[in-house]
């Protein structure tokens, strides 16, 4: 038995250091942050990423996965994303996945920009042409004929061929995919160094990425993913708002509520809870089209058709300015946001769905205003013409008497002797007095 009093003071330190050890060791677990970069390449998916790399800095993780499945999307959004990842000290690793995926257009320069771009099997990449060169077109784009069109190209054809030589990639590929939408499957892009590692999951792929040495903005980091903890990264609620508000179709949606609702708190003034809604969606439909690619000329065909629409019901033009409206509007639905940007147009469906309601309104309307117009007039001076009564007294020589038409009692004149109790009909009004033959006499026969 002893004591510790007697121990020198290096042995002390020594036994605590020894105690700690493991302590320490055990708060060090290294972890590997998972974004899961699943749809178009948007601002609010651009913002998610950025969040991303900005928390796995905080958190000093061993590196970042980003599990790639987008057909594309923004350019300004691509280059958000590409900034945050050349200036992360974390080294980025973008993995095409699960099998069946594909990072296509600005997919393929985010994994050219990554410090280690890995792909599963059966995935795909390429296709990286400035969509607005291939005219909102899937096929092969033409040479540039426009000045304009030739600087969008090489301004292109140079990002990526930057991007691929920092990387130590393929560059001759990269400029083939923006100038020719060249795709390549995960098995050709190992092949041509494309892409660094093929891996089936992610498991598979720490395991492959064990040693390796890469080279980030603060120098060059060995990883060492053995036993790593594998961390996903979720959205917050502001980002999964921003997701849902900046989808075209909500977007045209709110906007469509936005209108309506305002125009039917015109309508009825006072019902406050439609106005206040429609302001509400009309805000958020703005600032939803304020970030995407909104084409102002549609938006201004929506406004003006909708605008036809309301003038339709002041203005009796016979459906002439319902149909000018439903034209204006499906055309400016129809181009709203057509920039041929995978995941950012308005679902054909929905505008068709919309339209065809609209043209049954407005068929519906013409229908009751040519009923209306066949059915006989109810009310003001015409409302008598033609409709049968009953004397109730003698016609004077003179033609003058009274009758009851519609249970009120009129004074009448007539041409033909009229007896009490008789029936008689109404050939017209002057003012306050009907002028009536006998119900049998045809009309021939009254002077």
């Amino acid at each position: 038995m002893f004591s510790l009093g007697k121990l020198p003071i290096a042995a002390l330190l020594l036994l605590t250091l020894g105690l700690s050890a493991p302590i320490l060791g055990a708060g060090t677990t290294q972890t590997a942050l998972v974004v899961d970069v699943n749809g178009a390449i948007s601002p609010a998916m651009a913002e998610y990423i950025v969040h991303g790399l900005e928390a796995a800095t905080a958190q000093n993780a061993e590196l970042v996965i980003l599990e790639m499945d987008t057909p594309g999307g923004l350019d300004s959004a691509m280059r958000d994303i590409i900034k945050a990842i050349l200036a992360s000290p974390v080294p980025v690793v973008t993995y095409v996945a699960p099998s069946g995926a594909r990072a296509a257009s600005a997919g393929t320069y985010i994994l050219y920009a990554s410090n280690i771009a890995a792909m599963a099997p059966a995935t795909n990449l390429g296709a990286a042409t400035p969509v607005q060169l291939m005219g909102g077109s899937s096929s092969t784009p033409a040479e540039p004929k426009t000045a304009e069109d030739r600087k969008i190209l090489n301004d292109a054809v140079a990002y990526i061929r930057g991007l691929a030589l920092l990387r130590d990639r393929n560059p001759d590929w990269a400029v083939k995919a923006v100038r020719s939408a060249a795709s390549l499957t995960a098995d050709e892009a190992l092949k041509q160094h494309v892409i660094d590692v093929m891996a089936d999951n992610i498991p598979d792929l720490l395991a492959k990425l064990n040693d390796r040495t890469v080279t980030t903005e603060n120098g060059q980091v060995t990883l060492h993913t053995s036993g790593i903890v594998i961390q996903n990264y979720q959205r917050d609620l502001r980002i999964k708002f921003l997701t849902v508000l900046t989808d075209p179709t909500v977007a045209y949606i709110l906007l469509l509520i936005g209108i309506y609702g305002l125009v039917f708190e015109g309508y009825s003034p006072g019902g406050v809870l439609p106005g206040v809604v429609g302001a509400i969606a009309l805000l958020l439909a703005l600032y939803a089209f304020h970030i995407l690619p909104v084409n102002f000329a549609g938006l201004a065909l929506i406004l003006l058709g909708i605008i036809l629409f309301v003038t339709e019901t002041f203005v009796p033009a016979y459906g002439t300015l319902s149909i000018g409206g439903l034209v204006a509007f499906v055309i400016g639905s129809i181009i709203l946001m057509d920039t041929g940007v995978p995941g950012f147009g308005v679902s054909r469906g929905l505008i068709g769905g919309i339209s065809v309601a609209a043209a049954l309104i407005i068929l519906a309307t013409l229908w009751l205003a040519v009923r209306a117009h066949r059915r006989p007039v109810v009310s003001g001076a015409e409302e008598l013409l033609g409709d049968r009564g009953q004397a109730l007294q003698d016609f004077s020589v003179d033609g003058a008497g009274t009758v009851r038409i519609h249970s009120e009692i009129w004074n009448a004149y007539s041409e033909i002797p009229i007896r009490a109790g008789e029936d008689v009909k109404v050939i017209r009004r002057e003012g306050l007095k009907l002028i009536v033959k006998p119900a049998d006499q045809s009309d021939s026969e009254v002077t």
